[in-house]
């Protein structure tokens, strides 16, 4: 299936911005179920500096800055993606949770060393006894870890409500598992928190849903402008990835752009600036698939005096 993505972002600033540094990470992710085919970023006012790295994660993260006074500022990123449909997942085959763990603490194999960078407690998640206890009902003895896995990612979509207005982008998982609601940002990062209390690796990928769904299937939860999901290290098992507010496994209505180990590695578009006072952000997606006339909308959205 191959997507034409176009991510557009609009601020508006009560005062002229002198100049603003950003950082941006739009480009969706090569990996074996998806190919990049294409991408183009269009800053307006003309950016002056522009260059891309990679980052440790393996994302591509772009800074340009805008040196000219500005009251407006759009940023647009054009990508058009193929995806494929992604290997089964085995869930009784899988090795015990606990298995998982052992490998995490003792080996220091390429698979386990790139997973420990997802172990830990990360800026925005920090493990709890709470949490603990929660991720302990699915994960009980001997479990194999697949299945440990969408028990828990099942329980979540079910107990957790999403809410919109319930949260705002620095609310904090303990607080977000208080209120049991929030946005996939919230979701993603309870159910990271929930998994490394248990000594497992788990990352956050961020990337884009469609709006429109396939035939026989229903609309899912959470395509505006972006979504956020989960991916957690099974040992020989590899990564698998699961959609806590949607409960289902990523595939062919899931793009991925990055990964990282909170929402703060892969925000889409970052950035400080000199000037400006408050500001109005806009955001919307619009999502093509190839052989569909109709354009697919992911909802615009608005907020005042949100950072970037």
């Amino acid at each position: 299936m191959r997507l034409t993505i176009t991510h557009r972002t609009a601020y508006d600033y009560e005062s002229p911005v002198l100049i603003g540094h950003n950082v941006v990470r739009l480009r969706p992710r090569d990996e074996p179920h998806q190919r990049c085919h294409a991408h183009l970023l269009t800053v307006e006012p003309r950016e002056t500096v522009l260059h891309t790295r990679r980052d440790f994660f393996g994302n591509t993260v772009g800074y340009f800055t805008v040196a000219e006074p500005h009251r407006q500022m759009s940023i647009t990123a054009l990508s058009t993606v193929e995806l494929w449909p992604r290997p089964a997942v085995a869930t009784e085959s899988s090795p015990p949770w606990e298995q998982v763990r052992q490998r995490l603490q003792r080996e220091r194999d390429a698979q386990t060393l790139t997973a420990l960078a997802f172990v830990d407690d990360s800026p925005r998640i920090r493990v709890s006894p709470e949490l603990r206890a929660y991720a302990e009902q699915s994960f009980t003895p001997g479990r194999p870890i697949v299945d440990g896995i969408l028990a828990l990612t099942r329980r979540m979509h079910t107990e957790f409500a999403y809410d919109k207005r319930a949260t705002t982008v620095t609310t904090a998982p303990e607080e977000v598992f208080r209120l049991r609601r929030g946005v996939c940002q919230d979701l993603a990062h309870v159910q990271i928190a929930c998994l490394r209390a248990l000594g497992l690796a788990a990352r956050y990928v961020s990337g884009y849903l469609r709006t429109r769904p396939r035939p026989g299937q229903a609309r899912l939860i959470g395509a505006d402008a972006s979504h956020a999901w989960v991916g957690v290290y099974c040992g020989d098992a590899g990564w698998i990835d699961v959609d806590p507010t949607n409960d289902v496994l990523p595939a062919l209505d899931h793009v991925t752009v990055a990964w990282g180990r909170d929402y703060g590695d892969v925000s889409p578009i970052a950035g400080i600036y000199v000037g400006g006072d408050r500001q109005t952000l806009k955001v919307a997606v619009e999502v093509t698939a190839e052989g569909e006339g109709a354009t697919e909308r992911q909802s615009a959205s608005e907020q005042e005096g949100t950072p970037r």
